[in-house]
């Protein structure tokens, strides 16, 4: 219990004493009577340091005030009853492996509660209880390496154990502990060793320049941020042939080959490689040195591989124009590289400009297949095989390839021709020595420096003369002056241009001058224009020629065919017609019972008798109608009923004026092929396909001629319908 005194200058016995105010009559309390104010409960200066209270003297009867109140304030003051609390029960920290002793890895703190304005109460004193070997911790709480030998491959992360306590330290409870755990960062201190002295690759001799041969691994202890090996043949041998690189990610070594390896050359390949790290701190350094060596051995492995070229490149030359069939233009050479020394093939493959134009033979002799026009091209690129023969005319499967380029150099083979300028035209009042225009000429060969073009006229009696510029140009001036219109609006001049070349070559030209109107100021006020003289090559003529004697040729064939089959199917195309043109009688048919007046048993037995009856002798009479005449029984001509039946027939229709003009044809009824009727006509096979021969009707006479036409005769006239 602690207790005080309030003290008043009233003297009554009836005055008391009262507190008022926060915790009053709970922890403070007063005596009514003396004023002594004691504290019934335990006083924590860490959880309230002050109290404020008001003191009053009441009195007892009336409960009025007999003084006026006082305030006074209650000090708690601090004993040292706390420990120091670290803030947080465990740290981390960090520090690069070897670090120099000192460095600095992390702080811890501690807090005590006591009243830091009292000596010895509140200072926190820092001490490692765990791990004192390796790291220390000063006041402040930061702590240090203890020493520089740290390896974070010998061990990588360490626990440590820090007290905190006051400076005092006299209650028997005065320090706490916390833990801290530190990890050693890695830093780049150990060199590369191989995983074995030894390695062995098996290796086809095909396999790619860069190519993977083989990979050699090796450890490193480091992490792989500070893993960087590299990978060297030791003094030099077989640099040339092979080709370490790294892969960063693993840190393996890719043996690549930067040749083609050869199995008959070199069977076996066996050198050392070294493996280190550049980028190691030299103070790291150890005594077993800084390399790792091991033995590498590569075998190579024999495959069939196809021909190879002695170049990939060959160049030759030919004049153009030279088609060289028997004469070689250069030699390609291909060899087999395996120990069978299999016979080669060449076979050209692809050409640009495309075309066959080199043949070579089994020794790699080129010949060419036909001349070769410069114009066209002047470089011929072709494409070779070169295949292995594995038996007489068997072809393997392996081959390889070569370039020819073959140059075409140029021959004189090209007139220069007449580059036409845009509508020369002159005054008709024009001026001798007036220029007209500048002409200039182009050659299809090549323009060599040394290349000149001489201009000339076929002739020396035009109006118009040619001047040599001495650069490939010529001037056309006038010659005479005064041109006359009237008499020609336009010139024709026939230039002449040569080249200096061997031989020199000549070619003629026609340039068209037109005369025009113009004023007194040499201004053109009219002109026709004239039509430029264009040559044409052989080549397109005759190509024109051709074309149009092909056309010619069809359209007569497709005449001639027309024609042909009008004759042939006049009388076939249409049958029902022909048939219906035939002329009825008022006689009855041969089927009748009364025959009488017709036996058709007559000319039944002519169709059948292989021997033609006698030609007939009619009287000539003037008819548009076949007048028919029945024959005789016996086989020969009488006049029987059928003569006077026709006469009369002939004498009706010549006196009727109804009927129509003798030369109309008469158009009957023909019920037609598919009628159930059939045709009423029993003449219809006369145009029908049949094998009786009919020609003997012609030897009938005139009278029989129609008769004859329809069973099959050639007609000597065409119908006319």
């Amino acid at each position: 219990m602690i207790s005080f005194l309030i003290i008043s200058s009233v003297r009554n016995k009836n005055a008391k004493y009262v507190l008022e105010g926060e915790y009053a009559n709970t922890i403070f309390k007063v005596d009514e009577v003396t004023g002594d104010v004691y504290a019934f409960e335990r006083l924590d200066r860490e959880k309230k340091s002050e109290y404020e209270l008001t003191a009053l003297i009441i009195d007892k009867i009336t409960n009025q005030r007999m003084e006026a109140p006082s305030r006074f304030i209650i000090k708690v003051h601090d004993i040292n009853d706390n420990v120091p609390i670290f803030v947080q029960k465990v740290f981390n920290g960090s520090v690069p492996e070897m670090s120099s002793i000192g460095t600095s890895v992390t702080k811890v703190t501690a807090v005590d509660a006591d009243d830091p304005t009292v000596t010895g109460h509140a200072t926190v004193i820092y001490q490692v209880i765990e791990g004192e070997n390796y790291f220390t911790v000063d006041e402040s709480g930061v702590i240090s390496t203890a020493t520089a030998n740290l390896d974070r491959e010998a061990q990588s992360t360490y626990k440590i154990v820090v007290k905190a306590k006051d400076s005092l330290g006299n209650t028997g409870r005065e320090a706490s502990t916390a833990t801290v755990f530190i990890t050693l960062l890695d830093i780049n201190d150990n060199f590369p060793t191989f995983k074995k002295e030894s390695f062995h690759f098996r290796v086809p001799e095909n396999t790619p320049i860069k190519g993977e041969v083989g990979r050699l691994e090796v450890v490193d202890i480091d992490e792989p941020q500070n893993r960087n090996t590299t990978y060297n043949l030791v003094r030099g041998y077989y640099r040339d042939t092979f080709k370490i690189i790294t892969i960063p990610s693993t840190n393996e070594g890719i043996i690549k080959p930067q040749k083609p390896l050869n199995y008959e050359e070199i069977k076996e390949y066996k050198f050392n490689v070294e493996a280190t790290d550049p980028t190691v701190i030299p103070r790291y350094y150890k005594p077993g040195g800084n390399k790792s060596i091991a033995t590498i051995t590569i075998e190579v492995l024999d495959v069939d591989e196809p021909p190879v070229f002695t170049q990939p490149l060959y160049i030759f030359k030919v004049e153009e124009n030279n088609p060289q069939k028997n004469n070689p233009i250069g030699t390609v050479s291909a060899r087999d590289p395996d120990a069978a020394n299999r016979a080669i093939r060449y076979i050209p493959r692809i050409s640009s400009p495309p075309g066959n134009y080199i043949k070579i033979s089994d020794k790699g002799v080129v010949f060419l297949n036909q001349a070769l026009d410069r114009e066209t091209s002047a470089w011929y690129n072709i494409t070779i095989r070169a295949v292995e023969l594995v038996d007489k005319n068997i072809l393997s499967d392996k081959e390889s390839q070569a370039l020819i380029h073959i140059q075409v150099t140029d021959v004189n083979d090209n007139a220069p021709e007449l580059t036409y300028p845009e509508e020369p035209r002159v005054c008709e009042n024009a001026e001798p020595g007036q220029v007209v225009t500048r002409i200039s000429a182009t050659d299809k060969d090549e323009m060599l420096p040394g290349v000149f073009f001489k201009y000339s006229l076929d002739t020396e009696d035009s109006n118009f003369t040619l001047s040599d510029n001495h650069d490939n140009t010529a001037n056309v001036t006038v010659k005479y002056g005064q041109f006359n219109r009237e008499l020609a609006k336009t010139h024709f001049l026939t230039v002449m241009i040569s080249d200096n070349g061997k031989p020199a070559l000549t070619s003629t030209n026609t340039l068209a001058i037109s005369i025009c109107k113009c004023n007194e100021r040499g201004e053109v006020t009219f002109c026709e224009a004239s039509a430029k003289m264009v040559g044409v090559s052989i080549q397109a003529l005759v190509a024109i020629f051709v074309c149009i004697l092909t056309i010619i040729v069809i359209t007569l064939l497709l005449f001639l065919r027309k024609r042909h089959k009008k004759d042939l199917n006049v009388l076939r195309n249409n049958v029902a017609e022909i048939h219906e043109q035939l002329v009825t009688y008022d006689e009855e048919g041969g089927g009748e019972m009364d025959t009488t007046s017709y036996d058709v048993s007559v000319l039944n037995s002519a169709r059948k008798n292989t021997m033609k009856p006698p030609r007939l002798t009619l009287e000539p009479a003037l008819s548009p109608y076949a007048q028919i005449q029945k024959p005789a029984e016996n086989g020969h001509s009488g006049t029987g009923e059928m003569e006077i039946m026709i006469e009369v027939k002939k004498d009706e229709a010549d006196n009727d004026g109804d009927l129509l003009p003798y030369d109309t044809l008469h158009i009957y009824g023909y019920e037609g092929a598919e009628s159930i009727a059939e045709s009423l006509s029993s003449l219809e096979s006369g145009s029908s396909d049949s094998d009786t021969d009919y020609d003997f009707l012609n030897d009938w006479g005139p009278r029989f001629k129609m008769l004859a036409e329809l069973y099959g005769s050639e007609p000597t006239i065409d119908f006319v319908y």
